[in-house]
């Protein structure tokens, strides 16, 4: 897998941030890739943006329209990417689509808490699982499946409460690290990577808000209002005192820094995770700040959620609470 020219990728979250570089990079190596996501316009910008940079002659990028965390639509995907890719086989699968919210098991509702959980680690099992027997097909293969730093530390902030993010990224890496022995015994030409990312920028805080309210526009509606002003409760401030005009502002601003004042750009994350898959490694840090709160945790696991251990990490890596 040095060369991954002539390869058939499928991206999962391929739309934008790091799945969208993803493919791009995919693309630019000579890969031939199939990415899915729920928005059909997102989709059409990452395609958009491979063929303006002179997608290579011959080479195939299909898109398709599935959410990760329903069977149904994986399976769907699946099908549609070995009717318009014309293969029986994969080489290489990136299970990267994630959203956040669902943070408290209080504050927030079940169905919120369920929709990231069953993103973010139903669709890395639903993808692996429907996807398997292509791989087999393969004469090698490899799995990467996006987990993060919250896989081995459940916090972005002592006041901010990360409860399904959290456990689902724990499970990711918990999977893949599974995943290891499984593969060596029965299908040893298949590798896999868990990518721990720290901070991204991304669109993933302004995307989450759309996937949790069945809404594709910019524009947040009055569900979405609402899920924002619950997630400002869960901090414990008093959100009956904020306008939804002062809401809307926080989200936007939140939105904002997280994309814009990140440490590691998309576009540098998915050259990290190429590399890593390129070079074999099954554990892939993504950003300074992974390796220092990989570091940090290892040293002193039980003062891991000490609100100083969190605000000294903080001061050294330039992370705001709650980011």
């Amino acid at each position: 897998m040095k060369d991954l020219a002539g390869r058939i990728a499928v991206v999962t979250g391929g739309g934008s941030g790091m799945g969208r570089e993803l493919v791009r990079q995919l693309i630019a190596e000579g890969c031939n890739v199939a990415m899915c996501d729920v928005s059909s316009r997102n989709l059409a910008e990452t395609k958009r943006l491979c063929e303006v940079e002179r997608l290579p002659q011959g080479l195939r990028i299909t898109t398709h329209i599935a959410d990760v965390s329903l069977e149904s639509d994986v399976q769907r995907f699946r099908d549609e990417v070995a009717a318009q890719q014309e293969t029986s086989r994969v080489h290489l699968l990136f299970n990267n689509a994630g959203i956040g919210g669902g943070g408290s098991m209080i504050a927030h509702s079940r169905e919120e808490w369920e929709k990231t959980f069953n993103v973010c680690w139903g669709g890395v099992y639903f993808n692996t699982r429907a996807f398997l027997p292509m791989l087999l097909q393969a004469d090698a293969g490899h799995i990467v499946n996006t987990s993060s730093i919250n896989g081995f530390w459940a916090s972005v902030g002592p006041a901010v409460p990360h409860t399904a993010y959290s456990a689902a990224k724990f499970a990711v890496k918990g999977f893949t690290e599974a995943l290891i022995a499984d593969l060596r015994i029965n299908a040893p030409h298949i590798k896999c990577s868990v990518v721990m990312p720290g901070h991204i920028g991304t669109s993933i805080a302004a995307n989450s808000y759309k996937v949790h309210g069945g809404n594709d526009s910019d524009e947040l509606n009055a569900a979405q209002i609402a899920q924002a002003r619950a997630r400002l409760a869960s901090t414990g401030r008093d959100a009956t005192a904020v306008s939804d005009d002062d809401i809307l502002k926080m989200v936007a601003e939140r939105a904002r820094r997280f994309l814009e004042e990140a440490p590691t750009t998309a576009s540098q994350a998915a050259a990290i995770i190429l590399a890593g898959v390129k070079a074999d490694k099954w554990r892939i840090l993504v950003g300074d700040d992974a390796h220092r709160i990989d570091e940090r945790v290892r040293e002193a696991p039980e003062r891991a959620y000490d609100v100083d251990f969190f605000e000294s990490f903080a001061a050294e890596v330039g992370w705001r609470l709650g980011r």
